[in-house]
């Protein structure tokens, strides 16, 4: 435990080090073309993505269609690592996130200029408001919009309710929506520094077309991607604990 531990400060070093790099590389491109700072993204989740392998023992899966049109995913967000993930494998994704994100140093500024989302989530009402007027406005750019409904990082076992801001999208944007469910939160946890070897999965689900009402969407919603990241953390070798 102790190797893997000193290899996964390793890791997070050189993986926040190549993020700078990229991002100084990148910059003059990506101040002046949104394609320029997308390549930089990308080419940094690859990086991630392979360098986990062989410093960490950490693989990664991607199964399920990926969705290449344009769609609403409606991903389970354990860790950093599904954002890695889904942006790797997605051709255009860009996130629904919180305004806070927006001011971290290189992070916020590629993602904003992706195409991102950036909401207010302290102020619920307005937050929905502001998002569908953004996501209004992003409507001519190709890509794939990416809400994590949950709202925020869920460990495994974890049970969080689906939040409607889902559903205010799903409804608003009429676009068929994409379940996505994962296993990533075994391996790369919310906090701490221990990256664990195996195999992380993130799998899109059957999608569910336009037209459900709230509840209906809801619980489907949440039935696909529990049920399925349970599977696959089950598969992974977690039990998820009994509920009281």
């Amino acid at each position: 435990m102790a190797l893997q531990y000193a290899r996964s400060i390793v890791f997070v070093v050189q993986m926040y080090a190549a993020m700078a790099v990229l991002a100084i590389v990148f910059l003059p491109w990506a101040l002046f073309s949104a394609r320029g700072a997308r390549m930089a993204c990308k080419l940094y989740c690859r990086w991630v993505v392979w360098s986990a392998g062989w410093m960490v023992g950490l693989h990664s899966e991607v199964r399920g269609e990926v969705p290449t049109g344009e769609v609403l995913i409606a991903a389970k967000h354990q860790s950093f690592f599904d954002i890695i993930v889904i942006f790797d494998a997605v051709p255009a994704a860009k996130f629904i996130m919180k305004r806070e994100l927006l001011y971290a140093p290189i992070f916020g500024q590629y993602a904003y200029r992706i195409g991102c989302v950036p909401v207010d989530r302290g102020k619920r009402g307005k937050a929905i408001a502001k998002m569908l007027h953004d996501v209004a406005r992003g409507r001519a750019q190709a890509g794939q919009l990416v809400i994590y409904p949950q709202g925020t990082r869920v460990a495994p076992g974890v049970e969080a309710a689906y939040k409607t801001g889902s559903h205010v999208l799903y409804e608003q944007l009429g676009q068929t929506c994409i379940p996505a469910a994962t296993n990533v939160g075994i391996f790369w946890p919310r906090h701490g520094l221990l990256r664990r070897p195996g195999k992380a999965v993130v799998e899109f689900l059957p999608p569910i077309a336009p037209g459900l009402d709230r509840r209906a969407f809801l619980a489907e919603l949440t039935r696909l991607i529990e049920t399925r990241s349970d599977a696959l953390m089950a598969e992974a070798g977690f039990a998820r604990p009994p509920q009281p």
